[in-house]
């Protein structure tokens, strides 16, 4: 390991040290500031394999995770509160601080989303979408404008207050539904989706996401578009990472690692049209290519060091919190 990671490790603990004795992880200008240098410590591109680490840092690591997650449910939960406090919430989305950066990474979701669509899809899930649902609004409003969005959340306050947001727009409030459940207890409905949109905080750990991942495969529909947020790199420290390895009973068919003040990076993946058995166990049946193989450009992925990794130009912002 370098002196730039060695150095980069170094800040984020000390970081780690003050945000944990915080009493209180609710916005205030004091645990704003944290949350912000912690965000611009971790922008850089720095090639850290967290697998590498250290068993004292990998539980800082873990422990911080968990810390961000409160965090970023309750500045939601504050911000919808102010929001939904509007006679028409939705005219005033944009007071959310962050608003800019969903905006950018909806687009990019989208636009992944266009290469590997044959269609516009009726039905859409989003699991864990929280108090402030801005990934489905902004699609619902801005990109997919006949589609049904499915928004569950194991929190029924979140959900609530989501609710809240959208019920007073005429068009939303027809093709937006809040589902309270946890999403392991959901098996028929998973069927009904084309597409499954899985939040960066479902699962908070690799144990827990993976088995998120299994009872998805195990669910949804065949040849339905699996969407994960994910991490690369320093961003490690913020989100889980989801390895292409862990996504067993899917073919991953891209994966967009952005350098801006996007953090999270994006999977997209497709179930298999019927069941295949790990490559690992050395059985089974071959993988199928996708209904995609045929678009210009696209080239089916039989072996993680294949997946296509994009990037995008660094850019500089003045937000650089998560977005979720």
């Amino acid at each position: 390991m370098g002196c730039q990671e060695e150095l980069l490790i170094e800040k984020v603990c000390e970081i780690y040290g003050n945000i944990s004795v915080l009493a209180n992880l609710s916005p205030s200008k004091h645990v704003n500031s944290l949350f912000t240098q912690l965000v611009h410590i971790c922008m850089p591109q720095c090639q850290i394999d967290i697998t590498k680490l250290s068993e004292r840092i990998q539980e800082i690591r873990s422990k911080l995770i968990k810390l961000c997650g409160q965090a970023e449910g309750l500045l939601e939960s504050h911000f919808s509160t102010i929001i939904g406090s509007h006679e028409n919430p939705l005219h005033h989305i944009r007071l959310f601080p962050y608003y800019s950066n969903y905006l950018k990474l909806s687009q990019l979701e989208f636009s992944m989303l266009g290469k590997h669509c044959t269609k516009v899809p009726n039905s859409v899930a989003f699991v864990g979408s929280g108090p402030l649902p801005l990934t489905t609004i902004i699609l619902a409003t801005n990109h997919f404008s006949t589609t049904c969005f499915h928004n569950y959340d194991i929190d029924p306050s979140a959900n609530s207050q989501a609710l809240q947001l959208v019920s007073s727009d005429p068009n939303l409030s027809e093709r937006m539904f809040f589902h309270t459940a946890n999403i392991m207890s959901v098996s028929s409905s998973l069927t009904e989706y084309e597409v499954v949109i899985l939040a960066a905080l479902v699962g908070m750990d690799k144990k827990e996401k993976v088995q998120v991942i299994k009872h998805l495969a195990e669910h949804m529909a065949p040849g339905a578009i699996l969407l994960l947020r994910s991490a690369h790199g320093a961003r490690a420290f913020l989100y889980p990472v989801i390895d292409p390895q862990d996504l067993e009973g899917f073919e991953v068919l891209s994966v967009f690692h952005p350098t801006d003040e996007v953090i999270n990076s994006v999977i997209i993946a497709r179930k298999f049209l019927r069941a295949v058995h790990s490559l690992n166990t050395g059985i089974g049946s071959a993988l199928l290519p996708s209904k995609c193989s045929d678009i210009q450009g696209f080239k089916p992925i039989t072996h993680t060091n294949l997946i296509e990794e994009l990037t995008v130009d660094e850019q500089q912002s003045e937000f650089f919190l998560f977005a979720a």
